[in-house]
């Protein structure tokens, strides 16, 4: 092994010499070698997903509650599944986190099977369920400690508290701490064994706008790490502002995946321009504007809307029409379909149906 490590550290020596000659800067330095030299490379980074489901099924009695989906979620992706109550979401995720067996079809989540090795598989990912209650006299720390002795490796309750702001809460009860401070002491207990991923089933359902924004801001931490987040939620400005791509499900099944905006893009609906002008438009005759499909003038005569399919655009042009006609612009709104206009187009209800 002594001559394995010598010319190993020979090979390098050579290898740094070349790379310095050619201005380039040798690799950075990762895995030791019988704790005394470390490899000449770096380790590329693995392109598996982290979830891989397919044709997955949950049926209760005759109740079929997830009908035959597929889906992957990718290393540093907050991947958001979108939903009515009902919708299978929360089914979904438990299957994934090994709480709940399947019925059929195939899941892998960080390259174990979650109903065949339940416990390999939960020592690395962190858990925040839809409901969280603890003992109503445990103290905020005690919560950290215990739930970390549950994993082989665990982050100190001074180092989370700290990030969840709740330094200040570590000696009181559980039963002292408001909605939003339970719900962060929740997201805290998710994240004690510094998973690889996270699961969040409606980490905002129930608190105050306020709160809501605080557990965004945490998300968006977490994001920013580059962790993977599965989020599920029927919020869809949560899901519009955190998630890279959403999955959104109705009766079990998903009918439409993909990023925010290619959601929204794939909307028949059109895009709004709504626009107020200093001086009233009555006496101009209105050209067609580039992709509009329609245009409309209110009574007054300085508010104009415009339906277009592709509103940058056609925005343009109406500015530039505007400077030549010499009209002073006062206000500019463009509404663009929602992921909820998306969902309605897709299954006819609301999400909070």
């Amino acid at each position: 092994m002594r001559l394995e490590t010598n010319l190993i550290v020979s090979v390098w020596s050579n290898t740094e010499k070349e790379l310095r000659a050619n201005s380039q800067e040798p690799p950075t330095l990762l895995l030791d070698i019988n704790k005394a030299f470390p490899l000449p490379y770096t380790l590329p980074m693995s392109t598996s997903p982290v979830i891989s489901v397919q044709a997955l099924r949950k049926s209760y009695a005759d109740l079929e509650a997830v009908k035959g989906i597929d889906f992957e979620v990718s290393a540093g992706e907050v991947f958001g599944i979108l939903g009515p109550n009902g919708a299978g979401k929360t089914t979904t995720v438990e299957i994934l986190e090994g709480l709940r067996p399947r019925t059929g079809g195939n899941a892998m989540v960080l390259g174990f099977d979650p109903e065949r090795q339940k416990q390999q598989l939960k020592d690395r990912i962190g858990v925040c369920l839809q409901a969280t209650n603890l003992p109503a006299k445990i103290r905020t720390h005690e919560a950290i400690d215990l739930f970390g002795s549950f994993y082989s490796r665990s982050l100190t309750s001074e180092q989370l508290l700290k990030r969840l702001q709740l330094w200040d809460k570590r000696d009181s009860f559980y039963e002292t701490l408001s909605g939003g401070q339970k719900q962060r002491l929740a997201i805290a207990l998710g994240l004690v064994n510094d998973p690889q991923l996270l699961f969040l089933d409606e980490p905002t359902t129930g608190l105050d706008p306020q709160i809501r924004l605080e557990i965004h801001g945490l998300i968006e931490e977490l994001k920013s790490e580059k962790r993977t987040v599965v989020l599920t939620t029927h919020y869809i400005e949560e899901a519009e502002r955190l998630c890279d791509r959403v999955a959104i499900m109705d009766e079990g099944r998903i009918v439409a995946m993909g990023s925010p905006r290619e959601l929204q893009q794939k909307s028949r609906g059109q895009s709004r321009i709504q626009i107020v002008c200093e001086q009233p438009l009555n006496a101009i005759q209105l050209p067609q504007w580039p992709e509009a499909m329609d245009s409309k003038l209110e009574p007054d005569g300085r508010s104009l809307t415009v339906y277009s399919n592709r509103p940058a655009r056609t925005l343009f042009e109406i500015m530039r029409w505007l400077d030549q006609q010499g009209i002073q612009l006062e206000d500019v709104h463009l509404k663009r379909p929602t992921l909820e206009d998306v969902f309605v187009e897709l299954t006819g209800k609301k999400l909070r149906d």
